[in-house]
């Protein structure tokens, strides 16, 4: 995938090797992460690239080969095989229409518009080449959407729809480029062909994901049974290698691979759902997820910026003049924004406002989310990817490919443009939507957890038929541990009606001064008790430093608090957010 390449490659030193170059590439999208936290005005994907361009701009800097079908082997599959891992199911499937309308239609509509576009603006780019284009910066990049909305305050539900869009256009733009070039290259084309040929990809593509999912599913299943959580290590490192088997068998047989590791995600996290018992597992899975996403995310935006140099250096001695090239781009993502920006008012806009008055999403359409769903459509390595992988020469092996690459520079430029308006224009936009108090997701958990709680109480009452229901001694004893667990549970469950929905109707009828009273007790009673559980892990390191327990009761028993802390943590932004949205002291008197 990658070597050292140039006039000066052999100055370089010994790490310009493939696997040394990929480690320094992983470590520096680590070193990036650690350096975004001191730079948080600028966004880390924009870290990256510049970081990329950087070293390897000077003549004697790190120049890497990049070979697209590689690229996309190594890096993408894992990444959409997490997002349609996490990614809420029940949402997807509800929003199904706006995200399938994005996903297919758009695409159609911006490889024919663009692509006439294209050609009428650079006539010296033919008008396959142009579709060819408007076919590789068609597709959203699911990667580049996460990394630049995903601490920005999106609306949750349009977020799985930008997600659900970037994980299924892919293959859409793809098949629009694979036939784009095939055209360019054979001048053959038939529609009944490029219908029958998405069909089989994307309908393969799913069905392998599936298949593969579903069959380690099986087979994890007849492991833990027979040995339980004991192969917790050994399971975690076979779904590591899922997205990869199921991308390598897509593409081995003519489908899509990228689907296929998407839908594997999915079939994968459906069978979790009855992997309740295993928590080794499931704990080392979310660990091992967390860190592949953070370094491939990284190493995705560094190689864009990698490539930048040897990019802007093929056009240096072309016809076309600084200006006129930026002007290309600008020009083109303009395009791109208006018709998605068109595209979402005509044909997406009454789903979603179908989904909202039926409850489905909490925040109806308006211009503002409009607008931030149209800045949020980033291209990015799939566009790359794309673009690279565009034949050097046409059918007879000498021919140049017509304006490659322009079309490599173009693309490039249309990714970078789209990330800073995205990085500049959505915390703008974001900042200003309204507030919602208390989302949906929010009053659902705490639901959950009531309905926990109750199910944990009801199972508590004594079964008199128990053989140990006899001895007074023993029902003495149980009732006594009986007490305590209820009390400890109708303590919690008072807790979690004191946040809104769960209260009583007294609660409910008390005047806004008192309500904001009992918030900020219960905001004060949960900081306590963050507090508290700090003190407990500080004192737990201490008795480790003391030899007092050992490296594996201290893992043990920090784990267990990392947990109730990241619920308190949860419960703590309700309950600011609550409190936030709460009316002032004075307000509330003349409320009164």
């Amino acid at each position: 995938m990658m070597r050292a390449t140039g006039l000066h490659a052999t100055r370089l030193p010994a790490f310009v090797n493939t696997v040394e170059t990929v480690l320094v590439v992983l470590m520096l999208g680590a070193v990036t992460g650690i350096a975004a936290r001191y730079l948080r005005a600028i966004p880390l994907p924009l870290i990256q690239i510049a970081l990329g361009a950087l070293i390897s701009w000077p003549r004697q800097g790190l120049h890497i080969a990049f070979d697209p079908e590689l690229f996309l082997l190594l890096f993408i599959p894992p990444l959409l095989f997490a997002d349609g891992w996490r990614i809420p199911k029940r949402e997807f499937f509800k929003l199904y229409k706006p995200i399938l309308r994005l996903a297919l239609g758009l695409v159609l509509v911006t490889v024919l518009g663009l692509g006439w576009l294209i050609h009428w603006m650079i006539p010296a780019m033919p008008l396959t080449v142009a579709f060819a284009l408007a076919a590789v910066v068609s597709p959203t990049d699911a990667v580049a959407v996460s990394a630049i909305t995903r601490n920005l305050g999106m609306p949750p539900k349009t977020m799985h729809i930008l997600e659900g869009e970037s994980m299924l256009n892919d293959a859409s733009g793809l098949v629009a480029l694979k036939f784009a070039v095939a055209f360019t290259l054979t001048g053959l084309f038939s529609w009944t062909g490029v219908a029958r040929e998405f069909a089989w990809v994307a309908v393969g593509g799913l069905a392998v994901g599936v298949g593969l999912g579903w069959g380690f599913a099986w087979l994890r299943d007849v492991v833990t049974r027979r040995v339980g959580d004991v192969a917790a290590t050994q399971m975690v490192m076979l779904i590591l290698l899922l997205p990869f088997a199921a991308y390598m068998l897509g593409e081995r047989l003519g489908v899509s691979g990228i689907l296929a590791a998407v839908a594997a995600g999915f079939a994968t996290n459906y069978a979790d759902l009855q992997r309740g018992d295993f928590i080794a597992e499931r704990m080392q899975t979310a660990g091992a997820w967390a860190m592949i996403e953070s370094a491939f995310n990284g190493a995705i935006f560094l190689l864009l910026g990698l490539q930048l140099p040897s990019i802007l250096a093929s056009m240096a001695g072309s016809e076309y003049p600084g200006w006129q090239l930026a002007g290309y781009v600008l020009a083109i993502c303009a395009a791109l924004l208006l018709l998605r920006w068109g595209w979402l008012q005509l044909a997406v806009q009454g789903s979603l406002l179908k989904a909202h008055l039926e409850g489905k999403m909490v925040r109806g359409p308006s211009r503002l989310l409009n607008l931030a769903s149209t800045l949020a459509g980033i291209r990015g390595a799939v566009t790359l990817a794309g673009a690279l992988s565009v034949p050097l020469v046409m059918s007879d092996g000498r021919t140049p490919f017509p304006a490659r690459d322009l079309l490599i520079f173009l693309a490039t430029g249309t990714i970078i443009v789209t990330l800073v308006l995205a990085s500049v224009g959505l915390p703008l936009i974001l900042r200003r939507l309204p507030e919602v108090a208390d989302p949906l997701e929010a009053r659902e958990e705490r639901e959950a957890r009531l309905a926990a709680c109750r199910a944990a109480i009801a199972s508590l009452a004594l079964d008199p038929d128990r053989p140990e229901a006899r001895n007074p001694d023993w029902v003495t004893q149980y009732q006594e541990a009986v007490g305590r667990l209820t009390q400890d549970y109708r303590r919690r469950i008072g807790l979690l009606g004191d946040d809104g929905e769960g209260a009583t109707p007294e609660a409910r009828a008390e005047s806004p001064e008192a309500q904001r009273q009992r918030n900020e007790r219960y905001l004060m009673e949960l900081e306590l008790r963050l507090a508290c559980l700090h003190i407990e892990r500080d004192t737990l390191y201490a008795e480790r430093h003391a030899h007092r327990i050992n490296d594996e009761s201290l893992r043990s028993l920090v784990a267990e608090l990392d947990l109730s802390e990241i619920s308190l943590i949860k419960r703590l932004k309700v309950a600011r957010k609550t409190a936030e949205a709460a009316p002032p002291p004075a307000a509330a008197d003349r409320e009164r």
